[in-house]
């Protein structure tokens, strides 16, 4: 890729799976793609998501939840949305953005099956892990679906 490309994942609340998504970008892939992040609605920072991104070096600590609306204006290349809320709601985008859909199950549903944290944030961990192996595959994966 010879530019930056502008990336927004999105899911419903931008509190877990779309904020470890451009945690993990800027991480892995700040020198390729600027990396952002919004819901359909806000519901805060998860911090479970916040420990576990914590535990392999990745701060997501000061990333804050938004709200779609504001990128709006953004000329975006690409609208990643990482659930199906998101992906069944997502708006129409004024510029070129390229709307793609790339599911992950949700942590916090997941946890609510365990009654200890360990168990519960199991569920956080192997959702952050396979969006990393998602991230580490996004060069590729936006080439193959370039309009």
């Amino acid at each position: 890729m010879s530019q930056r490309l502008k990336v927004l994942f999105l899911c419903t609340g931008n509190s877990c799976r779309s904020q470890m998504a451009e945690g993990w970008t800027r991480h892995l892939m700040s020198e390729h793609i600027d990396a952002y992040s919004a819901g359909i609605e806000t519901h805060g920072l998860n911090p479970n998501a916040v420990s576990v991104m914590a535990e392999l070096g990745v701060d997501i600590s000061s990333q804050k939840s938004q709200n779609i609306s504001e990128f709006q204006d953004m000329d975006l290349d690409f609208v990643i949305t990482v659930c199906g809320h998101a992906h069944e709601t997502c708006p129409i985008f004024p510029y070129k953005a390229t709307v793609l859909h790339h599911g992950f199950d949700d942590p916090p549903k997941m946890a609510k099956e365990y009654s200890d944290i360990q168990s519960q944030l199991a569920c956080y961990r192997k959702v952050r892990d396979q969006i990393r192996d998602f991230v580490l595959m996004l060069p590729q994966y936006l080439q193959e679906h370039a309009s």
